[in-house]
């Protein structure tokens, strides 16, 4: 089994970009069915300290346009994965995208809880510079201390998450 690194990088606006690079090419594939597309997680967040991997929704009215989405997705090298555990979240994995910046993506429905709580977050940290810093220091402590862990990594940061999470109002 492949141990993977787990690295934490200062902020790189490039991610803002990157973003919009694979927006284009979801758009060309599935653009008639979705409502929108979110850049989430950290590397949405302007100053953050992140993982460079870039976290996307795609936002569907409802269920109805789903087996199409995974259809177009399809055909553009994504997989479904299925919700790995979360309601109304489906996760796609790809390969062969070497074009792109690494990404995870999901599909969500426009009434997602786990949407919400992802924009909710994304939007705290983007009005909270304190926290912002607070949070990307734990991140790039945690990524020291467990440098090929990433359970181990989750596990150090999840009480600065928890902590933020009442901070913004989602516990």
């Amino acid at each position: 089994m492949e141990t993977k690194i787990v690295e934490v990088l200062p902020y790189d606006a490039k991610w803002r970009s990157d973003f919009e690079d694979i927006k284009r090419e979801i758009l060309g594939a599935i653009g008639g069915l979705i409502t929108g597309i979110e850049h989430v997680g950290s590397t949405s967040v302007e100053g953050m300290s992140a993982k460079p991997c870039i976290d996307i929704d795609v936002i569907i009215k409802d269920r109805s346009v789903f087996d199409a989405v995974v259809k177009g997705l399809g055909g553009i090298g994504y997989a479904h994965e299925g919700d790995l555990g979360i309601k109304d979240r489906e996760a796609f994995k790809y390969s062969d995208k070497p074009h792109l910046q690494a990404h995870h993506l999901y599909v969500c429905p426009e009434k997602s809880e786990e949407l919400r709580r992802h924009m909710a977050f994304r939007d705290f940290l983007r009005n909270d510079p304190g926290a912002v810093k607070e949070y990307s220091a734990v991140k790039e402590e945690a990524a020291r201390r467990f440098p090929n862990d990433i359970e181990k990594y989750i596990q150090y940061k999840s009480p600065c998450i928890e902590a933020l999470y009442e901070k913004c109002g989602l516990r």
